[in-house]
């Protein structure tokens, strides 16, 4: 569904009406998306806030969340929010902020965490505060929270076991430069396509992969074009949890001390369901003949390869100073 369809679609009056209802009987309504069902950890994140705002508030207030896409994706989500009507609150990829801040990719790119320890202290070191400022300023959207925890890996119709079999594979990445930058120092074919189109590429043979984290594959079904899942594990997944400046702004004080908390623990809880389940998924769908994973031997040799291309785009978005800390983290 291209923008303009969906804009017809919601009859552009509910686009435009703001989230905040000022009049006396009537309780504050805010409105959620998500790409996903209720059995996705982004759902599940957003379903917490809702409820820890409700718990830490005390007043009547309303939650609307709208599921399975039927507000387009994350992209037209953080341009909704940026504008300050129809999505007041999502799960948001950094890539999808990149017009706003050229350091937003950078959270989760490819190979910056040794593993899901090291990507946890990062988190709780709040490494990321410079890209929040510069995307609340610019955007005027916050990052109220952190979710993820998923490992990423690359899901092809071939099996991939080495570097050797990785070159030259037409693999799906996110528009962020970054991601096509990585992958094609590693020897792949990068090609950037939209996230509800890959299926059908794959299917199409316009592509032969893509990359994500088990809630990803297990949600879009991606095992049923792409079933073998090469375990590069070239990336864990950070996914904040957005909310509007433009509405935050015509919230009372009470509430806004309500998101900012509650933004937080929803994050926290994101990232513990997602990290949870990321095995538990690939096993259930390994035992059920869907999906096979495929040992890949060469992940450090790609990690040199991918490395200098780190090193130089950080210096190109002058996230230097932050993977520098990155770095210094023990994990």
């Amino acid at each position: 569904m291209n923008r303009r369809s969906l804009l017809a679609g919601l009859g552009g009056i509910a686009l435009a009406a703001p989230a905040v209802h000022t009049a006396k009987a009537q309780a504050i309504t805010l409105n959620g998306a998500s790409q996903f069902n209720d059995d996705h950890a982004f759902t599940k994140a957003m379903v917490r806030f809702e409820e820890r705002v409700k718990a830490l508030y005390g007043k009547p207030i309303n939650f609307v969340l709208h599921k399975n896409s039927s507000l387009g994706l994350e992209k037209q989500y953080f341009e909704y929010m940026a504008q300050g009507r129809a999505v007041d609150y999502a799960i948001v990829s950094p890539a999808h902020m990149s017009t706003f801040s050229r350091a937003a990719p950078f959270i989760d790119a490819p190979f910056i965490f040794s593993d899901l320890a090291h990507w946890n202290r990062v988190l709780d070191q709040d490494m990321f505060k410079p890209v929040a400022e510069e995307v609340a300023q610019r955007a005027q959207v916050m990052l109220i929270g952190y979710a993820g925890g998923g490992v990423r890996n690359i899901f092809a119709n071939k099996v991939v076991r080495n570097l050797g079999e990785l070159r030259g594979l037409k693999v799906r990445v996110q528009g962020a430069p970054i991601w096509s930058r990585t992958f094609q120092a590693a020897g792949m074919a990068p090609t950037v396509i939209a996230y509800n189109e890959v299926y059908n590429a794959i299917q199409n043979n316009v592509i032969e992969a893509g990359e994500n984290e088990a809630a990803g594959v297990e949600q879009m079904r991606f095992f049923e074009v792409a079933p073998n899942l090469a375990m590069t594990q070239h990336a864990i997944t950070i996914r904040p949890l957005c909310f509007s400046s433009r509405t935050f702004a015509r919230l009372p004080d009470d509430l806004k001390q309500a998101i900012m908390q509650a933004g937080k623990e929803a994050g926290a809880y994101g990232r513990e369901v997602e990290s949870g389940e990321d095995e538990q998924k690939l096993i259930a769908l390994e035992s059920a003949g869907r999906l096979k994973r495929i040992p890949f031997e060469g992940r450090a040799e790609m990690k040199k390869l991918v490395d200098p291309v780190i090193a130089a785009y950080a210096k190109e978005i002058g996230a230097e100073a932050i993977l520098t800390r990155i770095n210094g983290v023990i994990s």
